[in-house]
Parts: C-alpha cells; structure tokens; sequence
C-alpha cells in the first residue's frame, strides 16, 4: 500500500497536532490552579505557594536552551512524545502520593517537558503548514491555545461547582494528558532535522539564531511585555484609574479577547499582505495603544480599547514573528530560533510586571505610561528598522 500523499499527512499531522495539544494544555490549567488551592487547604504559606509554583518556570528556563539537541537527537516527533509522556507521568505519581517535596520535583520536570512541548509544537505546526497557509495556521494554533485559557479553569470551575472531589479532578486532568498522548502518536515524523547538521545546539545554537534574525527576539520582548506580562499588571492599573476591583480584573480578560480574537485575522493578513506589512501594522498599534493611556483616566472606556489592542497587537507580533521562522527554517534550525522567541517572549512577560509595578508605585498617571510608551516605541523603531525577511 502506498504512502498518503504529503498534503494528507500534513492535513493529518496537523489535526492530531491541535487536537493533542488542547487536551494537554486543559489538562494542565485544571490540574494547576487545583494543585495551589490545595496547598493552600494545607496552610502553605502565600509566599511558599509562590515559591513551588514558579518550580514550573524554572523547568521551562532550564530546558528552553536544549530543546534543539532533543530535536536533534529524537526528532521533532520523538521529542514532542516526550513532551506529552513526561507531564502525564508525572502528574500520575503527584496524584499517588501527597509528599510535597517530590510534588515540588515532578513539577519542575513538567515545567521542563512544557518547555519542550511548546517549542516543537509551535516549531511542527510551521513546518507541516503549506506555505501559502501558513499564516492562516498558525494564527488558528495561538487561538487555540488562547483558548485553553479560559477551557482548562472553565472545566475545573465546573466539576467543583457539581461536588467533584478534588482528588477525582486530577485524575481526569490526568486523563486529558493520557489522551494527549495518544493523539501525539499520530503526528508523522519529519525529517528535515538530518538535513541541517551544520546547526550548532545548546547555548551556541541559541547565540546562531540571534545573530541571524535578532528582530525575532525584539518582537519577542515586546509581545511577551505587551500581551502577557501586563496581564498580571492591569487589575493594579484599574484600581489606579477608579475601576471597581471587579471591573479591573475584568481588564485581563479584554486583553485575552484581544489576544484570542486577532490571531486568525493577523495570519489571514500575512498570507495575503505578508509579513512586513502585518508586523509594522502591530508594531503601530501597539505603540498608538499605548499613547492613548493619559486619558484614560478622563475616559474610563478607553482602558477596555487600550487592553484589546494590546493583547491583539502583542500576540500578533509573536504569531508573526513564528510564521517568519517557519519561512525561513526547517528542522533544528528552526527549533533553535523558536526557542529564541520564546525565551524573548518569557523574559518580555517577566520584565513587564516588575517595571510596570514600580512604575504605577511611582506614578499611574505619567510613569507608567511614559515607561510603557518608550518600551513600545524602542520596539516599534527596531521593528520597522529591521522587519522580516519578506
């Protein structure tokens, strides 16, 4: 029996591909949020909370660098069932025992796998996408894992609400995983990884893709600052301005829209204007979002537009900026600058609610926007300076 033919397999690949990687990010946003209440039900400290749940980041900062050699090594379909087979195990034995320490340990080894999930899923998609779809694509795959956002807590939210012991919960988040798993088989191999061996791995093959595209991590730094690091910022930005508690949480679901509703617009834009002309067009909207923040204060209505456009134009600079690696790498190379990305794109949302902080402490009426207003314009002048590649 012959082979599919290459379009089927993609089409094939790609489906398992989403539908795996939805399962395994809901499994996850039940499995965590319950995983910190139930410290807190052991009388955890708030701050010793904190402390385990960023085990799960420093998992994703240590693997981040080697993701590269994995793919090398295994393939991008070896290495992505390693990343579905790591966090369903170790979730398995979180929930058959109730020792903290070994929770805090096989949480940092998630961190790691969701290090590597992440990068080669975002790396397969672009490769399995035809060309003159793939903005289309890959703007669906970062709505869909937007998505998982609101699913994941959303499921767990309703489990609790019906009476599900707590206990049960994680099981069927570790059921999701389990699934997550077995769809992650019917991805196809790729082999472009053999096709580059001159790609340097580890920290050297990080240094290479700088080098070679170091707009990515500009958009990167100003995506993760913009769409993700604010987030944890704007409820504190709502109180300065007036907003009620309740209304100013609500502005991190406006920058969720955003961020959810754009992306598949943003990759129709660059199938048909390409990449140039969308990342300017985001670089430009942020930056006028960011301008409009004095009156705010004076408009309570344009917080809402404000926090929409961030999240959409910060998103949108990340999808564009991975549909331009898909165009231009392959195999580990593309790998090595996916990583890139999103080590740029996490230290952009690490770096945004330590300045942003200070800078509403000092002044929510002039410091934070002024600070907010010159990282976005830095950004945007070395976007429309150096863009991509075409």
């Amino acid at each position: 029996m012959s082979p599919p033919p290459a379009s089927d397999r993609g089409r094939a690949g790609l489906t398992a591909l989403f539908g795996a990687t939805f399962l395994e990010l809901c499994g996850l946003f039940m499995y965590g949020p319950l995983l910190l209440f139930t410290l807190k039900e052991r009388g955890l400290s708030t701050s010793t909370i904190g402390l385990f749940s960023a085990a799960q980041w420093l998992g994703m900062a240590l693997a981040t660098p080697f993701t590269a050699l994995w793919v090398r090594r295994l393939g991008a379909r070896g290495a992505l069932l390693l990343s579905a087979a790591v966090p369903f195990v170790a979730f398995t034995l979180m929930n058959l025992t109730e020792q903290i320490a070994v929770w805090t340990v096989l949480y940092l080894c998630a961190g790691m796998a969701g290090s590597l999930r992440w990068i080669v899923a975002e790396s397969m998609v672009a490769e399995l996408a035809p060309a003159a779809r793939r903005g289309r694509i890959v703007g669906l795959f970062e709505t869909m894992v937007g998505l998982t956002f609101v699913v994941g807590p959303a499921l767990l939210a309703a489990l609790t609400s019906a009476g599900i012991d707590a206990h049960v919960i994680r099981w069927l988040a570790t059921a999701l995983m389990g699934v997550a798993l077995l769809l992650s088989w019917r991805v196809p191999a790729l082999h472009s990884h053999l096709e580059d061996q001159g790609t340097r791995l580890g920290i050297p093959g990080i240094v290479d893709a700088v080098r070679a595209a170091p707009v990515v991590m500009v958009a990167g730094l100003v995506g993760g600052f913009f769409e993700a690091g604010l987030a944890s910022v704007l409820p504190l930005y709502g109180l300065a301005i007036g907003l009620s508690a309740a209304l100013a949480a609500l502005l991190v679901s406006a920058s969720g829209l955003g961020s959810t509703l754009m992306m598949v617009p943003i990759g129709e834009l660059v199938d048909r204007w390409g990449r140039v002309r969308v990342w300017r067009t985001c670089a430009l909207l942020n930056l006028l979002a960011t301008l409009l923040l004095p009156w705010v204060g004076e408009l309570g209505a344009l917080a809402w537009v404000v926090a929409v456009l961030w999240g959409g134009a910060g998103g949108g600079l990340y999808t564009v900026a991975m549909i331009d690696i898909g165009h231009r790498h392959q195999g580990v190379a593309l790998v090595s600058a996916t990583s890139v990305l999103v080590m740029s794109y996490t230290l952009g949302g690490m770096m945004a609610p330590a300045l942003g902080g200070a800078a509403l402490q000092w002044s929510p009426q002039w410091g934070f926007p002024a600070l907010l207003a010159a990282w976005a314009a830095v950004g945007t002048w070395a976007l429309w300076r150096r863009g991509p590649t075409g």
